[in-house]
């Protein structure tokens, strides 16, 4: 079984988009008590209450001036991922249920996003439910080895030799209608009055398959292959391209798709409010990928140079990208030294510049055509006593370097907030201050 996210706590995904499926119930496991629900209803009731001040349009708006290059205002977020979990607390939990706590910590983080955070994410008067479902991947699990409490860990992947890639299979996803319409009436019933609920499919964070490809051979010895068997790297991302684009297709067909030009998490970072997406009215035929955001990525990939990334990984992220109506690129790898190849991406949109990356260079390559999504490094906030002046000179110079550009200050990636969540909003106090000076300066 993958680890895709080494959570330390009861949030174990690696975004705020992840919540439907957080929220989604299990098989003979859909239940609530009275108690419980008298908990949810109250958080839901205040999660409405904040939702519905004016200034919560006034973020969409900016959202959707920004994702469409016009609005130049810098915008704010925050996702700290790991660190939810020094700000969520199990002490903090009133729900008893194993379903009702998941439910109480989705709220919750809205709430903290709400009264504390003052960032630019709205705040949406909805609960949503996601899908139950299994999904077979390729159907070649590897084996890990530690990993437990955050730990690190290493894993033995299945790929072995050449002939182990003929058994890569195509992603099966069987979705559980019963308990998925169970857990939405419940969620309905329990929020009656206080707050709407939806249904949403959350059925991938990045199209990218680096991280399938290293999880399928290793990471060390996927770098190798690329020099030792290069024809056996071209025929596992081949298989993974096809298995994609089957994915999708098999999605789309059961109308398993859902929208995400609102206030879905979109790209390593962004929201995803969009007047251009869909681009038509959706009707029976239901959504298709070209109605969506899309993100690729290969951090994986980071000690490769531009040659080999192009060979080895672009050529079959592009015909995925192909598909979607806009496109994010990239979350922790440096993309100055390979954007000439990632510019040839169709209706690209939204460019991660990591901590790692040059953002001289990035700044002139993007300009007003892209946004400039800067990551600022989460380890000024991994200490109980943050140095406010190492992160107000970290954001000045990322205000500096983009005057032109249309950037956006994403706080993520954080593993922990040194115990210290008042560190986060701190962060975002500052990033507003320096904002405001550039602006005056």
């Amino acid at each position: 079984m993958a680890i895709p996210f080494n959570a330390t706590g009861l949030w174990p995904s690696a975004n705020f988009g992840d919540a439907p499926k957080y929220a989604a119930g299990a098989k003979g496991a859909v239940t609530v008590s009275p108690r419980d629900r008298e908990v949810l209803r109250r958080l839901g009731a205040r999660l409405a209450e904040l939702a519905g001040r004016p200034d919560e349009e006034r973020k969409r708006e900016l959202w959707r001036g920004h994702n469409a290059l016009t609005e130049r205002a810098p915008l704010v977020l925050v996702d700290p991922e790991n660190g939810w979990n020094e700000i969520v607390t199990t002490a903090s939990l009133e729900c008893r249920g194993e379903l009702a706590r998941r439910w109480e910590i989705v709220l919750r983080k809205e709430l903290f996003w709400g009264e504390f955070l003052h960032d630019d994410k709205p705040l949406e008067a909805l609960f949503e439910i996601g899908y139950t479902y299994t999904d077979s991947e390729w159907g070649m699990p590897e084996v890990y080895h530690g990993g437990t409490a955050g730990q690190s860990y290493t894993w033995e992947g299945s790929i072995q030799s050449a002939e182990d890639v003929d058994r890569i299979g195509t992603p099966d996803i069987v979705v559980d209608y019963p308990t998925t319409l169970e857990t939405l009436a419940l969620a309905a019933e329990t929020f009656r009055g206080t707050l709407p609920v939806g249904l949403r499919g959350v059925w991938w964070w990045s199209l990218g398959m680096t991280y399938d490809l290293a999880r399928l051979v290793g990471l060390e010895k996927m770098l190798y292959l690329m020099y030792d068997d290069p024809d056996m790297v071209h025929r596992i991302m081949a298989r993974l391209r096809d298995g994609y684009l089957a994915k999708l297709d098999f999605l789309a067909g059961q109308r398993l798709l859902s929208l995400n030009n609102n206030h879905a998490y979109v790209g390593s970072g962004g929201i995803g409010y969009s007047r251009e997406l869909p681009g038509r009215e959706v009707d029976g035929t239901g959504v298709l990928p070209r109605d969506m955001w899309c993100l690729t990525e290969s951090q994986e990939t980071i000690g490769v140079s531009p040659e080999q990334f192009e060979e080895f990984v672009f050529q079959y992220q592009l015909p995925i990208q192909e598909r979607f109506g806009l496109n994010c690129y990239g979350c922790c790898e440096p993309l100055d030294s390979r954007w000439h190849v990632v510019k040839k991406i169709p209706r690209l949109r939204r460019v991660s510049v990591s901590p790692w990356a040059d953002q001289e260079k990035l700044a002139g390559m993007l300009g007003r055509d892209y946004i400039f999504s800067r990551k600022p490094a989460p380890s000024h906030l991994a200490v109980a006593h943050m140095d406010e002046e190492v992160v107000r000179a970290d954001l000045r110079r990322t205000l500096e370097l983009t005057r032109g550009c249309i950037v956006e200050l994403i706080m993520k990636d954080n593993h922990t907030l040194g115990g210290n969540p008042r560190n986060l909003v701190r962060w975002v106090q500052i990033a507003r201050e320096e904002i405001e000076r550039s602006a005056g300066g």
